[in-house]
């Protein structure tokens, strides 16, 4: 059992699971009823999507500086709070099921899944 990270819309992989999307918005022009049968997602969780501010920095950064910046903010608001508690679940849960979180982005080391895979396995997640 394991979590997989995915980009949204991306074909899913065999036995991934139900599909997690942790993005701030619903995908444009795409009917509610049809984002799990277009790949998107079977579940939406924003909790663990960046705050609008930091989906605005992520967005304007052209260096390692600008990116490492918003990583950092990013590792903050997922530390505290809710976010936390769900990413703990998530972890916890990785050892019985298969499923999948993900964000629209083409580039993985560019999105915030990337600091979303890492502080699953600081907490622990079995990860695909």
């Amino acid at each position: 059992m394991a979590i997989r990270i995915v980009q949204l819309g991306s074909d899913r992989a065999p036995d991934e699971g139900v599909r997690i999307g942790t993005v701030r918005r619903p995908p444009r022009g795409v009917p509610k009823a049809d984002f799990g049968s277009r790949n998107y997602y079977d579940v939406w969780l924003p909790t663990l999507s960046p705050s609008a501010e930091l989906v605005t920095q992520a967005l304007a950064a052209t260096t390692d500086a600008e990116w490492n910046a918003f990583v950092r903010k990013f590792r903050a608001e997922m530390n505290n709070g809710d976010a936390s508690k769900v990413l703990d679940t998530l972890a916890a849960l990785s050892a019985t099921a298969n499923f999948s979180v993900g964000c629209y982005c083409e580039n993985e080391n560019r999105c915030h899944r990337s600091v979303l895979r890492q502080l699953l396995a600081d907490r622990g997640a079995t990860l695909a």
